[in-house]
């Protein structure tokens, strides 16, 4: 049965991808996950894009449109804007098709997705860092592009390289021996989502498709909600590979059709699903690659029993932030908590607290105290890391029964981002 619906990538314009994309694009497999599986009580797949060459599925649609322009529009260069995947998939189609580039990245893009660019660049590409997000980066691409006529190629507004991301959906209905009830996609400027679902609603019209965005930035959810594309004043960048502030015009226009439903993941619950991934399945994912899987966790009464397909987008995670990970997953977890303690200025006063208010798996994680001598009592930021959140109330009763409890800082993040 095909379904024909206005806003949409033909299934021609994608077949046609999967054939300029070949021999260059990994067709990377669609894993059953028993443990998942297990979890939800249902048959979860994951969709391994982690398993490309430049560890995403964004070299898809950066190939597809690189090799179909012209001589003349080759000859004077490529330009992109990225916060690093798109900018990897770029670079390593610069080098493949032997065609100069200028990649232009947010001053804040992780360290391990710079170095990734320019080692699949090599000489044919040059990087600028500019600005503190991709919405900046872009402006500066296109004023650059004004001045050298090189071509911008845009990591998702654009039908060629939509095209190119489609082809995730043809691999996915290829390798799936039964019916996919639910599909989640991790969306951020909507490429990835509009060339996906195109096909999905053409040849698998009964999937219910759920468009997944990290919390700090619901560009979709808010256009929606709107009921016109619209541009958000304030990100947050944590989740660097969806985190845009408007997706695109042309995007937005085939996610409000395409897709059955939206859901915006918190940051801590993402950072969970990292750690439960890479502890459980030895999975490296980066945070925009583990949108899909978190959102599980908000549908696991509609996905009982059914057959599920998560695109895992991309792996290229930054070691360095796995401290920041940790941290954000214990605190959404219920298990880390920071208090501003009153501390009686006395010999025996910590011993006090550490005996007769923590309990027997509480575990202070964070001490800073300075004594001052002309007050009775002087203030203490102290981290107290639990085995499980139901030790919490019994901790915080225990402090106020002692004297100790000053303010609890995990529900006031503009302190507690000052002090900790």
């Amino acid at each position: 049965m095909k379904v024909q619906v206005k806003n949409r990538i033909s299934l021609e314009d994608i077949y046609k991808a999967q054939q300029n994309v070949k021999g260059v694009v990994e067709h990377t497999p669609l894993v059953y996950m028993k443990n998942f599986s297990q979890k939800y009580q249902a048959n979860i797949y994951f969709k391994r894009e982690d398993l490309q060459v430049v560890r995403s599925y964004k070299i898809r649609g950066a190939f597809n449109k690189i090799q179909g322009l012209s001589k003349d529009a080759l000859s004077n260069g490529i330009v992109c804007a990225s916060a690093g995947n798109h900018a990897q998939g770029v670079a390593y189609a610069c080098k493949k098709l032997k065609v100069n580039g200028t990649i232009f990245m947010p001053v804040t893009t992780p360290h391990q997705k710079i170095n990734q660019v320019k080692m699949f660049g090599g000489e044919f590409i040059r990087i600028q860092l500019f600005g503190d997000s991709f919405d900046d980066s872009q402006k500066a691409a296109n004023n650059y592009c004004n001045t050298t006529q090189s071509t911008f190629v845009h990591p998702f507004n654009d039908l060629d390289v939509i095209a190119g991301q489609g082809t995730v959906a043809l691999e996915i209905l290829n390798d799936s021996s039964s019916k996919i009830d639910y599909l989640f996609l991790p969306v951020g400027g909507g490429g990835l989502a509009s060339g996906v679902s195109s096909v999905f609603k053409t040849l698998s019209p009964h999937t219910k498709i759920i468009g997944v965005e990290p919390k700090g930035a619901p560009s979709l959810t808010t256009s929606l909600k709107n009921g016109k594309n619209t541009t958000l004043q304030h990100i947050e960048k944590f989740v660097d590979g969806a985190a845009v502030k408007r997706m695109g015009d042309l995007t937005f226009q085939f996610c409000k059709e395409l897709l059955d439903d939206t859901d915006t993941i918190n940051e801590g619950l993402i950072c969970s699903t990292i750690l439960k991934v890479y502890n459980e399945n030895a999975l490296v994912v980066e945070p925009a690659g583990a949108l899909a899987i978190a959102a599980l966790e908000n549908h696991k009464e509609q996905i009982k029993g059914k057959t599920v397909v998560c695109v895992v987008s991309g792996g290229n995670n930054d070691i360095t932030r796995m401290e920041e990970m940790k941290e954000r997953a214990l605190l959404y977890e219920g298990l880390k908590h920071y208090f501003i303690i009153k501390f009686p200025q006395r010999a025996g006063a910590l011993k006090e607290f550490v005996v007769d208010v923590l309990g027997e798996n509480d575990d202070i994680s964070y001490f800073e105290y300075t004594k001052k001598n002309n007050r009775d009592k002087g203030p203490a930021v102290v981290g107290i890391e639990l085995t499980s959140k139901n030790d919490f109330e019994p901790l915080v009763k225990r402090m106020e029964e002692k004297g100790f409890l000053g303010e609890y800082l995990n529900n006031n993040p503009e302190l507690f981002q000052f002090l900790i």
